[in-house]
């Protein structure tokens, strides 16, 4: 399984206003079929730069669905964000490899 993460520095001025946005468009990602969930986090350590950082984890169903996403929704739904918020916003893509998953399990 992979995890397309998307992390992102949002201005202070427009902080509140890309919040709502950006809980607005994961569902939209989500809803390419390409994802099976989507993880928003905030980045706690502060940034030189300033302004508000978070990281969005899209779990992917496969290498596949990721690649069909590239290619058939992700210049679209980027735009949105683009055209909105400008360089008010600024984001950096990965991608990561799940090797391996723990938890706790009680009894």
């Amino acid at each position: 399984m992979l995890i397309y993460n998307v992390t992102v520095n949002v201005d202070d001025s427009i902080h509140e206003e890309w919040l709502l946005w950006i809980k607005e468009h994961i569902p939209q990602v989500l809803a390419t079929g390409k994802f099976e969930k989507a993880t928003l986090t905030k980045v706690l350590v502060e940034e030189d730069m300033g302004g508000q950082t978070y990281s969005i984890q899209y779990r992917s169903y496969s290498r596949e669905a990721l690649e069909a996403y590239y290619k058939e929704d992700a210049e679209t739904l980027r735009q949105d964000g683009v055209s909105r918020f400008g360089e008010q916003v600024l984001a950096f893509r990965t991608e990561l490899q799940i090797i391996d998953e723990y938890s706790v399990k009680f009894t």
